[in-house]
């Protein structure tokens, strides 16, 4: 009998899937693709993923961590004698302590059913993205996630209270602080944050909750130059202070293509170089703090060119979807993302110096651009347009004029999204061998058969 056979075997419980079963599940939101592995299981308890995990290891057998699967970074893909270990029924809101603030969770609850359910006790999870409907809190933990708030916030990092997870040996580390302090030695659960799921398998999340707000304000506004961009946003964070929630640049190549015939109401005429979405705490005082009173001084010292403000939740909820919703730009094939941050200082020149080198390589390709410009955190999206039988080749080209123009202003290959595979080769940009290797060696000493998530951020 086989070992994958004895697993399933030992452990009936964890609802598991055969390889044809498997096949009928797109390998992520970015491939679609049909996944590969020799089984699929679905366990409900944190002692099933010790179990399986502990037999996997002392067989050697790979496994896959699988969340919500929105991964941009090509790190959930299977290989044909892999296991996956999804966590899609652990996927209960355990507690929700408005007193504390805190929230306990499985790593399977998905960030929108999160947000809803704590906005219903008048609370706030501080975290937001894109794929909210669809991402997990333990692919969020994973992946240390970022999105739209980290300007007041942080990254998810900054929300984790305390965590349990499995090691890939089936220990399992069991760390539900709910203190906002607690220096007592080491603080194992950063070990986990960011690790890409390749140190232990997170199973339930503490994380730090906010007061609701009474208010949001909203504004897309354009702008003729980068320098102007630099001095509102550094005007937003000087006086909107703690009520700034968001400041999100798009180029206007990527506002255009989004806001273009059959695309999203435009709420500003397109055709601007830079537009600018700001989202803030509404200002109830009266004092002249709020956004508006911003916006109508940066009016009238020329910073602006134009803007609009939402006067309901539909038009606030109208304009985040020019900014999240960007469908129309995936429909041209191969279109690739890019995850980079980057000293804002380096923004404009870096851009630049891609257009350039992309524009050499790919003549007839497209470059659409936005980002969550106050932490320096930039997507890119590259459309080659290239006549190739070789996509390898077109994939390296594009990759180049990203990272090494990056590696020429200190940036980082990845913000928010992790490395996965895909960006493994040109880890090296942003990190010293030094910091490399010991990487390898946490990963050694946690995972001794190399069994979890393996060729995931480097190769051991």
């Amino acid at each position: 009998m086989s070992s994958v056979a004895d697993l399933i075997a030992a452990l009936p419980d964890l609802a598991w899937l055969d390889a044809d079963e498997v096949r009928l599940r797109q390998t992520s939101y970015w491939d679609a693709s049909p996944l590969q592995a020799c089984a699929l299981a679905r366990p409900r308890t944190t002692q099933q993923v010790s179990e399986l995990l502990s037999r996997a290891s002392s067989s050697a057998q790979t496994v896959v961590t699988h969340g919500g699967r929105t991964t941009c970074v090509d790190g959930v893909r299977g290989q044909a004698d892999d296991i996956v270990l999804s966590l899609e029924r652990m996927n209960r809101i355990l507690e929700i302590d408005c007193v504390e603030g805190v929230a306990i969770v499985e790593a399977g609850v998905v960030l929108e059913t999160l947000q809803e359910a704590v906005a219903e006790k008048g609370m706030v999870l501080p975290l937001d993205l894109g794929a909210r409907g669809t991402c997990t809190i333990g692919g969020n933990v994973a992946t240390n996630a970022g999105g739209v708030n980290v300007l007041r916030y942080g990254m998810m990092r900054n929300l984790v209270l305390g965590l349990e997870a499995v090691l890939p040996t089936g220990e399992v580390v069991s760390s539900m602080n709910r203190m906002l302090k607690n220096n007592s030695g080491y603080d194992l659960k950063q070990l986990f944050i960011g690790s890409e799921g390749t140190l232990g398998v997170v199973t339930k999340v503490v994380l730090r909750l906010e007061p609701s707000f009474s208010g949001r304000e909203v504004a897309l506004v354009a702008l003729d130059s980068f320098d102007a961009v630099l001095t509102l946003q550094a005007h937003a964070r000087r006086h909107l202070t703690s009520t700034l929630l968001a400041f999100e640049v798009m180029w206007g190549s990527y506002y255009d293509a989004v806001t273009g015939d059959g695309g999203h109401r435009a709420p500003i005429a397109p055709g601007a170089p830079y537009y600018a979405l700001i989202e803030a705490v509404a200002d109830e005082s009266g004092g002249g703090n709020g956004l508006v009173s911003l916006l109508e001084r940066s009016l009238e010292a020329g910073t602006l060119a134009d803007g609009a403000v939402a006067t309901s939740e539909r038009e606030r909820l109208e304009f985040w979807k020019v900014r999240d919703d960007f469908e129309r730009i995936l429909e041209a094939s191969p279109v690739f993302l890019y995850d980079i941050s980057l000293p804002l200082r380096s923004v404009n020149h870096y851009i630049r110096d891609l257009m350039h080198s992309f524009a050499e390589r790919f003549p007839e390709g497209e470059m659409h651009v936005f980002g969550h410009l106050c932490d320096g955190n930039l997507h890119l999206f590259l459309t080659p347009k290239a006549q190739t039988s070789n996509p390898d080749d077109v994939r390296q080209a594009a990759d180049e004029a990203v990272y090494l123009n990056l590696s020429r202003y200190d940036g980082a290959v990845s913000a928010e999204h992790g490395i996965g595979r895909e960006k493994k080769g040109w880890l090296h940009v942003s990190r010293s061998e030094g910091e490399i290797e010991l990487m390898r060696r946490l990963k050694r000493m946690l995972d001794p058969a190399n069994i979890l998530n393996r060729g995931l951020v480097f190769d051991v």
